[in-house]
C-alpha cells in the first residue's frame, strides 16, 4: 500500500529526531557522528519520498500538496543545510524563501521540467504573482530552459521552448508550478506561420492550438525579465482578474521573420460547454519530437 508523501515525509522528519536524540542518550556520536546519521537519514526521506512521487504521479493519484511537501521539506532543507537540492535539480535560493525556487524534473517521465516556488503560492490565482514586486517565475522558468538541453543533450533553438502554467480546473497540484518542456511541432508552425497577426496588445489568435482558441499578445525582446506574464494579463485583459483561477498562461519564445527575438504569451479560459479546462500544458510535448528534427 503507498503512503501518503506527507506522512511519509513527517514520519521520516521524527525519525530523525528520535536517532539524534537516541545519540544524546547513548552517547552514539562514539560510533557514528551525527552528520554522518543525518546524511543517512536524509537521503533514505529524499529516496523514499521521491519515488513514492514517480510511482504516484503514473496514477495521478497524488496529494495535492506534493509538490510542496517535496521542495519544502526536502529540496530547500538539503540545500541550505548540506548544499545538496536533491530531488530536485536546482534550489535557488539567492533572494531568500519568499523570492526562491526550485526545479524538479516532471514525475512523470519525457524530458519535462517544473518550477516550483520555494514559498507557499498556490496557483495562477494567487493575487502573490501579479504584485508589482513580486519575482518574475516565468523569466526564472525560462533561464532554467538550459535543464532541457542537458536532457536532451543538445541545444535547442529558443523557438522549440513553452513555459505553461495550467488553470485551478486542470492542474493536479495545489502549489504554483511552471511547466516548462519542448512545444509541439504543429504549435511552433501555427505560432510562425501566423506571427504577422501577433501584436503587443491582447487579440484571439487566428487559429487554434490543441483545439483550443487562445488569446495572445507579443513582447520583444531575448529575456522575460521586463515582463511578467500574470501581470500582463491581469493588467491587458481585466476581466481576467475576475476568476484568475479560470486562466491559462503559456510562453513560447519566438524569432520573427525579421531576426527579432521576443516571446508570444498565450492565454485560454475555461469553458466547460466546449470541455475547455484551459490546460495550456497541452501546447508542450514531453517527448520533445520537434527536438528530432533539429538533429
Amino acid at each position: 500500500m503507498l503512503v501518503r508523501l506527507g506522512d511519509l515525509l513527517e514520519s521520516s522528519y521524527e525519525m530523525r529526531s528520535d536517532l539524534f536524540d537516541g545519540t544524546k542518550r547513548r552517547g552514539f556520536s562514539s560510533s557514528l557522528p551525527i552528520s554522518h546519521a543525518s546524511k543517512i537519514v536524509t537521503a533514505i526521506c529524499v529516496c523514499a519520498a521521491f519515488l513514492l512521487l514517480v510511482a504516484n504521479a503514473a496514477q495521478r493519484s497524488l496529494p495535492r500538496n506534493a509538490l510542496w511537501e517535496v521542495v519544502h521539506n526536502v529540496c530547500v532543507p538539503g540545500q541550505s543545510d548540506h548544499h545538496d537540492p536533491k530531488p530536485c535539480l536546482e534550489v535557488d535560493l539567492s533572494g531568500g524563501t519568499e523570492a526562491g525556487f526550485a526545479i524538479l524534473r516532471d514525475p512523470r517521465g519525457g524530458n519535462q521540467f517544473l518550477l516550483i516556488p520555494t514559498t507557499r503560492i498556490s496557483g495562477i490565482e494567487s493575487p502573490i504573482v501579479r504584485r508589482p514586486k513580486a519575482p518574475n517565475y516565468f523569466a526564472n522558468a525560462w533561464e532554467a530552459r538550459t535543464h532541457i538541453n542537458e536532457a536532451l543533450r543538445q541545444t535547442l533553438p529558443r523557438d522549440d521552448v513553452g513555459l505553461a502554467i495550467n488553470s485551478a480546473v486542470s492542474r493536479s497540484q495545489d502549489q504554483l508550478h511552471i511547466h516548462f518542456s519542448c512545444i509541439r511541432a504543429d504549435v511552433g508552425e501555427a505560432l510562425h506561420r501566423n506571427q504577422a497577426g501577433i501584436g503587443n496588445q491582447w487579440a484571439p489568435f487566428v487559429v487554434p492550438l490543441s483545439g483550443h482558441h487562445y488569446v495572445a499578445m507579443w513582447v520583444t525582446g531575448e529575456y522575460l525579465g521586463p515582463y511578467n506574464p500574470f501581470r500582463l494579463l491581469a493588467e491587458g485583459l481585466p476581466d481576467a482578474t475576475r476568476n484568475m483561477g479560470n486562466r491559462t498562461l503559456v510562453v513560447v519564445g519566438l524569432t520573427r521573420m525579421d531576426g527579432t527575438e521576443g516571446f508570444v504569451i498565450l492565454t485560454d479560459e475555461v469553458n466547460e460547454r466546449s470541455g475547455d479546462l484551459a490546460n495550456g500544458e497541452d501546447l508542450l510535448d514531453r517527448a520533445c519530437l520537434i527536438a528530432a528534427a533539429e538533429l
